[in-house]
């Protein structure tokens, strides 16, 4: 009976739908300890400047309206300059104020009333930079913490106020729906002691192995790529194991400046021919990716892709579910290569979908790939459309290539 009370009790668990932040006021509002959110006896009574609401002159004297970190709204105060400790807040919200009234156009903006007090709508734009900033913070932490690969994940937006995704999750592999399975273990692995000499796993499946040296991709597009698996003898510095290692490099995704909401830019240089990431998402049938296609479209949204290369069994849908990929913004003049790839799962309707770099990608530029790029390497909008469905709504390209398609679709 025991044992069938935890188990009913474990199933009963659901997570709370109540942020972390408002946990916390609602303790210190009622005066209640609780370890696990960290609120204790010796921290209920701690204030923290969490960031700065507003600002007003009295009798020659600075003040900043403070929000105290895990405290209500409602417990707001205004504290003179001098008792502020926060040269970084300090910092962000005149720099905040600065973006505000950059915007404005010019003649119309005024600082203070009367060299006084900020207006209401410059205050009520630094608030909400500042719970977007704190939003984005979290949301790049949880994107580390889910991520399974060395490179490092950061969020910057500059250009508005929009926050993180409200219905996305970050996933490191394909999600399959129900019905589908994608347990296919590798029945053979090579026994090689040097698989950069010896015949090895490529070699079995009839191709080359696809790196170099120096963990380039050396096969043309379209030639399928069939890495080292769990049944290989070989370690993890195998120089045939590239794509099951993860994204090897710090990207940001960045909300651009042309309209094309959320995109990806690496922060360190990226040499060409070398893996970038992998895109996944939910697997599902061509005949569920036909009904969702036609609902993205309404939307204006694109996230399908076909695994079509031998059969169109097929799709992966990134909408949802899915890792950095999902942010990377379409180019008709990409820098980025798609690639199938075959490791542990050998199921030729199934290939992992890997991004490769063109050419040198430097710091700072931003990640693309051809929305109508097979792992053929082929591009043609009569055959190749990254949804199953033709002849749909067209999207327009705002890639701004001079090769550019003038749509996506």
């Amino acid at each position: 009976m025991a044992a069938a009370g935890a188990e009913a009790r474990e199933a009963w668990c659901v997570p709370c739908l109540v942020s972390l932040d408002t946990l916390q006021e609602l303790c210190r509002k009622e005066k209640l300890t609780c370890k696990s959110i960290g609120i204790t006896k010796r921290n209920l009574n701690n204030y923290e400047v969490e960031y700065l609401c507003d600002y007003k002159v009295v009798k020659d004297m600075e003040y900043y309206l403070v929000k105290w970190k895990g405290w209500p709204d409602s417990t707001n105060t205004w504290e003179p300059l001098q008792n502020l400790k926060c040269p970084l807040l300090l910092r962000q919200f005149s720099n905040d104020k600065h973006n505000y009234l950059s915007r404005v156009k010019k003649g119309r903006a005024v600082t203070l009333n009367n060299n006084k007090a900020l207006k209401p709508a410059i205050a009520e734009y630094i608030v909400k930079k500042a719970k977007q900033r704190i939003a984005l913070q979290r949301w790049q932490d949880e994107l580390n913490r889910r991520k399974n690969h060395k490179g490092m994940i950061f969020v910057e937006n500059t250009v508005d106020l929009e926050g993180p995704p409200s219905d996305f999750y970050y996933i490191n592999e394909y999600k399959p729906t129900p019905g589908i399975s994608l347990v296919n273990e590798a029945t053979f692995g090579c026994s090689c002691t040097d698989c950069f000499l010896e015949k090895c796993c490529p070699a079995e499946a009839g191709v080359l192995l696809a790196y170099n040296k120096n963990q380039q991709i050396k096969i043309p597009p379209g030639t399928p790529i069939y890495e080292c698996n769990s049944r290989c003898q070989c370690g993890p510095d195998c120089p045939n194991r590239i794509v099951q290692k993860g994204t090897q490099y710090s990207l940001c995704i960045f909300r651009t400046s042309n309209g094309c909401g959320w995109g990806v830019k690496t922060l360190v240089k990226i040499k060409r021919m070398s893996f970038v990431m992998e895109y996944v998402g939910e697997v599902i049938t061509s005949e569920e990716a036909e009904r969702r296609g036609q609902l993205y479209d309404n939307k204006g949204i694109t996230y399908l892709f076909d695994l079509d290369y031998e059969s169109d069994e097929f799709t992966v849908d990134a909408a949802r579910y899915g890792n950095v990929s999902h942010f990377v913004n379409h180019s008709c003049d990409p820098n980025l290569q798609v690639f199938n790839v075959f490791i542990d799962n050998l199921d030729t309707r199934l290939p992992r979908i890997a991004l490769f770099s063109t050419r040198t990608i430097n710091a700072g530029e931003e990640l693309t790939f051809d929305y109508q790029m097979k792992g053929s390497g082929d591009i043609s909008s009569d055959s190749i459309d990254y949804s199953p469905a033709k002849k749909r709504v067209r999207t327009v390209c705002k890639c701004g290539a001079v090769t550019c398609r003038g749509y996506l679709n």
